[in-house]
């Protein structure tokens, strides 16, 4: 089904009248109560696996209408006796800025070796899920409603042997229910373990090394169960690299398509006919490669308006000496690379990235980028003086005109913490209407990155969608939001960054704005118009019914 957009008039360019955004990002992890510490396992044999590190979600797992944390944790390869403590936790938002591990009351402490996470109501009843991809042995967690999980991955039909990385649901064929796309990494086994040398010194081999898997497909059966379709549904492309997966409807025309990032092999950009069947057309659209034709290491991977022209964008982080790629779309079918025309590209060059964020978090009206970063050797020095194994993440502000800056120096002590980072994720946190930044880091502890003046920057509006007809997480759902020069775009979105979940709720920033028009199309064809909304709000939209509730 086709679903056009209202005909807009050009969006204008507002820039920011004080030149920079007024904005800090503080360390409030330990405050928080949020003791974890990643465990990856890491030993003097250098196992590939160890480099992965791993996600986080942001999701309301207990319909209290706050944001809580998952953290998906790895473990010692060689004994689990080496790491008696490391399993995933899950930490509850107690509604006063701290959090609780509620782990052991969940059941949600997994014990393998975790590599990502994504959040999605499959069997829609109200209450967020989870699927966690690990190094071997995939895990849906059924959310009860009570406060507990179970494991449901061999009743649901997702079992996957294979070592699997990103995950995403989506609604492909529109029938009201998600599916799901894993997204499988390397043929690498413990067993298997053969060690590299650079100059005769011990490291992490390069994916290069072993053989990509394919992916896998899983389509949702409407009772609670999967049947495994990669095949049919068109995802059976070569077998590659793949890291970071998430869906968008990139050509608008009402479908949900899919992005995979690949590492050391050509991306993966499939197109939806509609019907849930996917044709896979990288090269075709601009965004299988580099801007001069090479294979990168794809890593993380997100979608986002940011020049406000009403068609999705998409950024892939990538190795160190690798841009991270900046595509613009032209009209939703054909993007082109705008990495050094947007001044990101010179500035990435030495890191090594891996998470990555669009987010408007001095509310201006411009989606930011937020890149994740930290090389995969502990021992890089001793093969390359030019970088450091713990790197600077980098905040890039959207100057309103195509362009962007690095602003991670002015922005704050949280981000001037040094890690090897891997997952990110955007969420407004303590529920005080701007976006905050969660961030994993491999061997180390978490940060969680407070927005400091964001919501005294600009005017905001947070939207909570809730679907009847189409999936009850909403995923999919775009919203078309416009007063005076602003035309934003969001979609709800289940997976995204690297191995890591945002929160599902979306969020604006509007500058001076003090109403606005709000445009929502659902997957089921449904388009709901609300004009004079106010801001500064969170707002409740359930699909089908006019009335807006605050909550």
């Amino acid at each position: 089904m086709k679903i056009a957009f209202l005909l807009l008039l050009s969006p204008l360019i507002i820039l920011n009248v004080n030149g920079e955004p007024s904005v800090t990002f503080t360390d409030t992890t330990e405050e928080r109560g949020i003791t974890f510490q990643h465990e990856n396992g890491r030993s003097y044999k250098k196992y590939f696996v160890e480099t992965l590190g791993s996600g986080v979600a942001l999701f309301d797992y207990d319909n209290d209408n706050d944001v809580d944390i998952y953290l998906v944790n790895g473990t010692n390869l060689d004994s689990a006796d080496a790491a008696p403590d490391a399993m995933n936790r899950l930490y509850r938002n107690d509604g006063t800025a701290g959090f609780v591990d509620a782990t052991e009351a969940s059941g949600a402490g997994h014990r393998g070796y975790g590599v990502g996470v994504c959040v999605g109501d499959y069997d829609n009843d109200g209450w967020l899920d989870m699927y966690v991809t690990n190094f071997s042995n995939n895990v849906l967690y059924r959310n009860n409603g009570d406060g507990t999980f179970t494991d449901h991955t061999a009743e649901a039909g997702v079992q996957s042997l294979d070592w699997s990385a990103g995950c995403a649901f989506a609604d492909v064929d529109a029938d009201g229910d998600l599916d799901l796309y894993v997204a499988n990494y390397v043929n690498f086994s413990v067993e298997t373990h053969t060690p590299c040398r650079v100059n005769g010194i011990l490291v992490y081999c390069s994916p290069r090394v072993y053989d990509g898997v394919k992916d896998v497909f899983f389509r949702n059966n409407g009772d609670g169960t999967f049947s495994e379709n990669t095949e049919n549904a068109g995802f059976d492309n070569v077998a590659a690299r793949g890291l970071g997966a998430t869906f968008a409807d990139y050509d608008a025309d009402g479908d949900t398509d899919l992005y995979v990032a690949n590492d050391a092999d050509a991306n993966f950009l499939y197109n939806n006919d509609g019907k849930g069947q996917f044709r896979e057309q990288s090269q075709f659209s601009g965004v299988a490669l580099s801007e001069h034709g090479l294979v990168e290491n794809g890593m993380g991977v997100a979608f986002g308006d940011y020049d406000n022209d009403t068609w999705l964008d998409l950024v892939v982080t990538n190795f160190q000496h690798q841009t991270n790629t900046l595509y613009h779309s032209d009209t939703g079918e054909f993007f082109t690379d705008q990495t050094y025309a947007s001044g990101t590209g010179d500035i990435s060059l030495p890191y090594l990235a891996w998470g990555v964020n669009f987010f408007d978090f001095d509310h201006d009206g411009f989606q930011d980028i937020f890149i994740a970063n930290g090389h995969i050797h502990d021992n890089v020095t001793l093969i390359d003086s030019s970088t450091t194994y713990a790197q600077l993440n980098h905040l890039f502000w959207n100057n309103g005109n195509g362009t962007f800056t690095d602003v991670t120096a002015e922005s704050g002590s949280g981000l001037a913490l040094q890690h090897s980072s891997r997952g990110s994720a955007v969420g407004d946190i303590d529920n005080d209407g701007d976006l905050d930044l969660v961030v994993s880091n491999v061997g180390d502890r978490i940060d969680i990155l407070r927005n400091d003046g964001g919501n005294d920057s600009g005017n905001w509006i947070n939207l909570k969608l809730i679907g009847s007809v189409s999936n009850r997480a909403a995923i999919g759902t775009r919203v078309l939001l416009k007063s005076g020069p602003y035309h934003q775009i969001r979609e709800v979105q289940s997976g995204s960054s690297y191995l890591s979940q945002n929160d599902l709720r979306l969020h604006f920033g509007v500058g001076t704005q003090e109403t606005v028009e709000l445009e929502i199309q659902w997957q089921s064809g449904t388009v709901q118009r609300f004009e004079d909304v106010r801001v500064n709000r969170f707002l409740k939209i359930v699909e089908g019914d006019n009335q807006i509730k605050s909550y």
